[in-house]
């Protein structure tokens, strides 16, 4: 069995044209659900199904499937799946979600010119709205697919003009029927470039993830005072910003000592910020921020968490602001299977192609997935750690000795 890394790259060159942006360097897209380039971006990929006799279905929230069923296979065992996602974020990458549609594809012509007589069916699977750049806040199709959001709720999601999923869904012809159901696939296996460094640094090829990190998204709001900036005294003010670039520092403190003494892999990051009035002759009477914490342990999420809130009881005390504190959104850290984990192993030692056991701090449709059947996600290199950018880049002989690793294990699932 081996990985055609020509047909690999046609497939995702031809891919990389929908929704293309112009830039200085590198290669950029643009795909947001429902869109025309998402359209034009759902036909090709259909179009390569048709053409390795994949049999396609599309659920009611535009998930696609391509079932490949060959002789040697049982159809009513329970099927072997792997995929990613089309959608991109604006002005992305080429690579971040096509690779693993293509690399999954790009399995099954392989073992098929291979002569590889699977005992179970295969399932090649496209996720809708992975990025979360247009309908809600991400990992859609799979939240869908695990039983995490039906798909009622997940139509009627809303744009920034007012269309919902189900309408954008319509207009391109990709609204279908049914829903897919993630607990009834055998295992799952997911490749997705790293967005990290750490592959490219040690020069392997595959990385096998062992955990999916958890992730807290907390909303902070400061109250103070508007005043006008040239003639309140400094120590009559309440500044909401100044109170707020004090958290800022201490949440910075708090992870950078989790992640020297407990948890290496722990991160916090404020990356939105929104001030009112926002007026360059006005104290900052009001802020709003977010807050993101992240890691495979649950413990130091826990302990910059509890560290964010006392920063905000100090402030409180000591400046006359008022806090606000809350935390929408909690994802537990998510092992992956070790029967897929060894799977991997097995096929890149089959292959004799390095592979590097690592974590991934990204939340990827697996997530979703690894809930409720096994699953596993395979990592290709990224250049200089880039993506969610048009300089985004996995070397192709990366993206062929990935997909070898990730068809291998592939077979040795579906032969189960």
């Amino acid at each position: 069995m081996q990985i055609s890394e020509h047909r690999l790259r046609r497939d995702i060159e031809a891919n990389a044209e929908f929704g293309s942006v112009v830039v200085e360097s590198g290669h950029g897209r643009s795909v947001l659900t429902g869109t025309e380039a998402d359209r034009k971006a759902r036909e090709y990929f259909c179009e390569r199904l048709r053409d390795a006799g994949l049999a396609i279905r599309v659920d009611r929230v535009g998930n696609i499937v391509g079932r490949w069923t060959p002789e040697s296979a049982d159809p009513t065992a329970k099927p072997v799946a792997a995929g990613s996602h089309l959608d991109s974020v604006p002005d992305g990458g080429i690579f971040d979600g096509p690779l693993g549609i293509y690399a999954a594809l790009e399995s099954v012509r392989a073992m098929q010119d291979a002569g590889v007589t699977p005992t179970r069916p295969i399932e090649v699977v496209c996720f809708t709205e992975e990025e979360g750049q247009r309908f809600d806040g991400g990992l859609l199709g799979s939240a869908v697919a695990a039983g995490e959001m039906t798909p009622e709720t997940a139509l009627a999601l809303e744009d920034d003009s007012g269309v919902t999923l189900k309408s954008a869904l319509d207009e391109i012809g990709f609204h279908g029927e049914g829903q897919l159901v993630a607990d009834e696939w055998h295992a799952w296996l997911e490749l997705h470039i790293e967005q990290s460094e750490r592959l490219e640094e040690a020069n392997v090829p595959a990385g096998i993830v062992t955990t999916i990190t958890g992730l807290s998204r907390c909303a902070i709001e400061i109250t103070g005072e508007a005043n006008h900036a040239g003639s309140t005294p400094m120590r009559d003010r309440s500044d909401a910003l100044t109170a707020g670039s004090e958290f800022v520092l201490d949440l910075e403190n708090t992870a950078r000592e989790c992640a020297d003494s407990v948890s290496a892999t722990a991160v916090a990051t404020v990356g939105k910020l929104r001030v009112r009035p926002n007026a360059p002759n006005v104290i900052p009477g009001h802020i709003e921020l977010s807050l993101d914490v992240r890691d495979i342990e649950v413990g130091s999420i826990e302990r910059i968490i509890d560290g964010a809130k006392e920063s905000l009881e100090r402030i409180e005390t000591e400046c006359d602001i008022v806090t606000e504190f809350e935390r929408p959104w909690n994802r537990r850290p998510i092992p992956m299977s070790d029967r897929c984990r060894n799977a991997l192993r097995a096929a890149g030692e089959a292959a004799d192609i390095n592979t590097q056991e690592l974590h991934s701090g990204a939340a990827h449709d697996t997530m979703h997935v690894a809930k409720v059947t096994d699953a596993g996600l395979l990592f290709a290199p990224s250049r200089n750690g880039i993506s969610h950018n048009p300089l985004e880049w996995t070397d192709w002989d990366d993206c062929a000795a990935s997909t070898q690793v990730l068809g291998g294990a592939l077979k040795r699932l579906a032969c189960e």
